[in-house]
């Protein structure tokens, strides 16, 4: 009776140690899963620089600040490429998706912005007026901000109340002296953009940032950079 008694304990106690290691096996997949789900679900996943074209190439690019046609009449960036945040990306690719069920799309002027080139900017022109100063920083550094308009199926843009970077009282999104296709026009873009999180900056119809935009850093990361880490 000892012997059976003492095989039986025996054989208590190796379950319940094979129980315990299930136990723990469960808890590590779920420890583990967790670990996956949330790096896959971070800020930092939401907050790293992309190339725009990777996650909706039919977004039109018009990057004026590659080429001497905007206000400086200077060449800032090295390509015509538009890096935005993540987040920024996946936004934009839903309001083009939306916008292309009524005929329309989107044509993006910029996006992130290193800061060096916002201080080459303060250098041509020190006036806040039209350029953020570079102690402060611009919202288009912190790579949630794009100058963006509206275009049709052909690429062709629709009438606005000025033409981009034009600083005039026009460009105010108060400004209502205008005629009705262009007011309607200015609100089709507004709304949408709203709609999937940015804000209208006032003074200028053309730009829009994430409505949290103070919780991005500012950067100073050059385009070459950027786009050797880059993947789609």
């Amino acid at each position: 009776m000892i012997h059976i008694f003492e095989v039986s304990k025996l054989k208590l106690i190796n379950n319940q140690k094979i129980t315990v290691k299930i136990k723990v096996s469960i808890l590590l997949l779920v420890l583990i899963s967790t670990f996956v789900v949330s790096c896959n679900t971070s800020p930092y996943a939401e907050s790293e620089l992309v190339d725009l074209s990777f996650y909706n190439s039919r977004i039109v690019l018009d990057i004026r600040y590659a080429t001497k046609n905007n206000y400086f009449q200077e060449i800032f960036y090295p390509v015509p490429r538009c890096f935005v945040r993540r987040i920024v990306a996946l936004k934009l690719d839903s309001i083009q998706t939306e916008l292309e069920t009524g005929n329309l799309g989107l044509k993006i002027f910029d996006g992130y912005r290193p800061l060096s080139v916002t201080r080459k900017m303060w250098e041509i022109l020190p006036d806040e007026r039209y350029v953020a100063n570079p102690q402060k920083g611009s919202r288009h550094n912190r790579g949630v901000a794009v100058d963006v308009t509206l275009v049709d199926l052909t690429g062709r843009e629709l009438l606005m109340p000025t033409a981009f970077d034009e600083f005039t009282e026009r460009a105010a999104h108060h400004y209502q002296d205008l005629p009705e296709d262009i007011l309607k026009n200015r609100a089709t873009l507004k709304n949408i953009m709203e709609k999937y999180g940015f804000k209208a900056l006032e003074d200028e119809w053309w730009h829009y940032d994430l409505t949290n935009y103070q919780q991005y850093p500012i950067l100073d990361i050059d385009f070459e950079t950027i786009a050797k880490q880059t993947k789609p």
